[in-house]
């Protein structure tokens, strides 16, 4: 059990007395057999080894500097480009979308009105599009504004396609007042090198039109000068996903496109800004630092190698497995001082071989355990009895527990030995030890963050711990918030606060035998005090990663993964108890105005107030998820149609009875009304499965939008299914069991 005591032994070597010795004749290796033995040829070796090693040691730094400045400047130049060409980037894609949003709002114009010629008109003549198409149920154009731009369109919402852009569009759909689809409308805008040029002038870098996606890049339209088109193409053409290359001349290329929102392949380049003298420069300080080396190795080798080669032939002989070598004490310099201390490091270096065989296979063993177990699982209880076990192994304590921090008191979460420690009558019944924040041993250690180790006297033994003669605590935290006592400007003890990101305490007591707990001990239990904190930390990790897989980040709603399940077993349960559910579709009315007006990050504040609202109008058993951009679902378990109508006039009035308070453009807060639409459907009375009621849910919320926003509608019930009634007879007869049949 005392095998790790060793360890704390070695260190005493360090203590060694420094005075001088002649050690016995058989292990000496005398002067004049050294100086026969390393003439020229092994003074010449170990005067080399020495020159080689000082050499590395200052041309290591100079190396390092040199090849570091080389690659920092050079890195920093990629940095910036690749940063400039991601601003560019996001830069084309928010005018592209800014543009689709523009021609999508334009195409409404055109839908919403009874006149799409007129307003078609009226549409291009303020510069809102170029042209506005309008074809019918069969796709046959009905009107199309003269000059339009030449085919292809690519639609702003369509999948990447190959093929050249000669226009962007938006279309939307045409419905007649009851909701009925007439055709379509799209409003487009030409692609030219006009455009390509704003572009260019709205990022800041050179833009370049590809005629295609695909390989090899032609180009279309480009502002690049014509020096260095090909060299671009040619970069561009190696070039998959929006990553980033070089070209041959030094400026760095990337891809943007076409992707979803963003339909066009564009090519984005700027220059290089790297100094083009740096790489000769660094050359020439490094020769000349190399040259410098040289010479000073040389001296200092020549005035070292003298005096070590006698230690050079006893460490050989160490080397070889003779731990009786020994080498003569001459002087007591500091090559006097090396000797002794190696001869009494030889000494003592036999003495603690066999324990160090003996205690390492038993190290080997407690963290092959300790290993397999914190790969494994997410047993939490089943990790910190590992890692408490392997801690009394290792420090030879008779006692131990983790306790980890709940609501400000400490509570044990696995203990080892501490049965017959209590005082008599203090505790009656098991039950996990229990220890609030400031209060005993282990209470300051989680509040102040500093680990702590000593006696205690048996008179005054802390109330609700163990008792003990002497104990050692270290507190765990996070791996990323470390414990008070770890980083400078700690604060004091606070009494009901737990150090920074503390997660709890590791408690050894009674050391065997009658010493205190030292350092290394303390050193020890550290260690596995971080593999408390790295477990703790995992399972929770693990269990928020579940929790936030099935949560919308933005509102804290459930997301649509987990509707697509709630809703299969809602409507499970409403079938097996023949109750009923209702679904509640919610859409918020001109939300996109939101956006356009006040920008996403007010649309984003919109979005968690609803959702906040939302929580507040329904049931605990209810449940309100988000499906997606700013559609909602509410699932109303046992909940008929009325009852569902009744939630939707509260949540409609929720909604509508106070704006919502945004940050606008300067800062200024700005109240925004806000209203919703909500489509009603119940299972069963209007569908029979999950989907169903969900389309349903839907196809009413589409009828709530058409009869002008701000209110709710419920779905049609299917018509009914043709039956055929089965007569049965009057008079049944009971089956010969008894038995009912169903």
């Amino acid at each position: 059990m005392r095998h790790f005591g060793h360890f704390r032994s070695i260190r005493k070597i360090r203590h060694a007395t420094l005075l001088t010795q002649r050690p016995p004749s058989g292990g000496s290796v005398s002067a004049s057999q050294h100086r026969r033995r390393n003439f020229r040829g092994d003074r010449v070796t170990l005067r080399g080894r020495l020159t080689a090693a000082f050499l590395v040691v200052v041309l290591g730094p100079v190396l390092l500097g040199a090849f570091f400045v080389g690659s920092t400047v050079a890195t920093v130049d990629r940095s910036r480009s690749t940063e400039r060409l991601a601003v560019a980037a996001a830069t084309v894609r928010t005018s592209v979308d800014a543009l689709c949003q523009q021609l999508r709002a334009a195409a409404d114009a055109v839908a919403l009105t009874g006149d799409p010629a007129a307003a078609a008109a009226q549409v291009v003549s303020r510069g809102l599009a170029t042209a506005v198409l309008v074809t019918d149920v069969t796709g046959q154009v009905t009107y199309a504004t003269p000059g339009a731009p030449p085919a292809p369109w690519r639609d702003c919402s369509a999948a990447p396609a190959a093929g050249p852009v000669r226009a962007l569009s938006a279309q939307v759909d045409l419905r007649d007042p009851a909701g009925a689809p007439r055709g379509t409308v799209a409003a487009a805008q030409p692609v030219d090198p006009a455009f390509v040029a704003r572009l260019a002038a709205v990022t800041g870098v050179a833009v370049t039109l590809l005629d295609s996606a695909g390989t090899p890049a032609r180009l279309h339209h480009t502002t690049e000068s014509t020096g260095v088109r090909d060299a671009v193409l040619a970069a561009a053409g190696t070039l998959d996903g929006e990553r980033v290359t070089e070209t041959t001349d030094g400026r760095y290329v990337r891809r943007v496109g076409p992707s979803s929102g963003q339909p066009l392949p564009l090519v984005l380049s700027v220059p290089s800004d790297q100094p083009p003298s740096l790489y000769p420069a660094l050359v020439v300080a490094v020769l000349l630092a190399a040259l410098l080396a040289v010479a000073v190795a040389w001296r200092l080798a020549r005035a070292t190698t003298r005096p070590l080669v006698e230690l050079a032939g006893a460490v050989d002989q160490v080397a070889r497995g003779d731990l009786s070598a020994r080498v003569p004490v001459r002087t007591r310099d500091e090559i006097g001082r090396l000797a002794g201390a190696f001869n009494r490091m030889t000494r003592e270096t036999g003495t603690y071989v066999a324990a160090l065989t003996s205690s390492r296979d038993q190290l080997r063993g407690h963290l092959a355990v300790l290993g397999d177990t914190l790969a494994s699982t997410h047993d939490l209880q089943r990790i910190l009895r590992v890692i408490l076990h392997s801690a009394i192994a290792a420090t030879g304590a008779r006692a131990g527990a983790v306790l980890l921090m709940d609501s400000g008191v400490l509570v044990a979460q696995c203990t080892e030995g501490l049965d017959g420690r209590w005082p008599a009558g203090e505790r009656s019944e098991p039950e996990p030890l229990r220890v609030p924040l400031g209060s005993g041993v282990v209470g300051v250690v989680a509040a102040t963050g500093e680990p702590q180790r000593g006696r205690v006297d048996p008179s005054a033994a802390p109330t609700g711990e163990p008792r003990c003669r002497t104990y050692i605590a270290v507190p765990f935290a996070a791996p990323d918030r470390p414990a008070r006592g770890d980083a400078p400007g700690a604060r004091p003890v606070g009494g009901a606060e737990p150090a920074s990101g503390a997660l709890g305490v590791l408690a050894l007591y009674d050391r065997l035998g009658t010493d205190e707990f030292d350092d290394d001990d303390l050193d020890t239990l550290r260690t596995f005090a971080g593999h408390a904190a790295v477990a703790v930390d995992n399972v929770r990790v693990h269990e928020e990663t579940q929790r936030l897989s099935l949560t919308d980040p933005l509102t804290g709603l459930w997301n649509y993964r987990y509707l697509r399940e709630s809703i299969r077993r809602e409507v499970e349960r409403a079938n097996r108890f023949g109750r009923m559910l209702s679904v509640l579709a919610l859409d918020l009315d001109r939300f996109k105005e939101v956006n356009d007006t006040h920008g996403h990050a007010a649309g984003d504040a919109v979005l968690a107030e609803f959702a906040r609202r939302v929580r507040g109008e329904i049931r605990e058993v209810d449940l309100a998820f988000r499906q997606g951009g700013e559609e909602f679902v509410v699932l109303l378990p046992e909940t008929d149609a009325r009852g569902a109508t009744i939630v939707a006039e509260r949540l409609g009035a929720a909604v509508r009875g106070t704006p919502i308070t945004v940050d606008g453009h300067g800062d200024a807060p700005v109240p925004v009304p806000v209203t919703v639409s909500i489509g009603i459907a119940v299972y069963p009375d209007h569908a029979g499965t999950g989907q169903q009621v969900l389309d349903a849910a839907d196809d009413a919320l589409y009828a709530a939008k058409a009869a002008g926003r701000d209110t709710w509608r419920v779905a049609t019930a299917p018509p009914p299914v043709p039956a055929r009634e089965i007569p049965v007879p009057a008079g049944a007869v009971s089956p010969e069991d008894g038995m009912p049949r169903a």
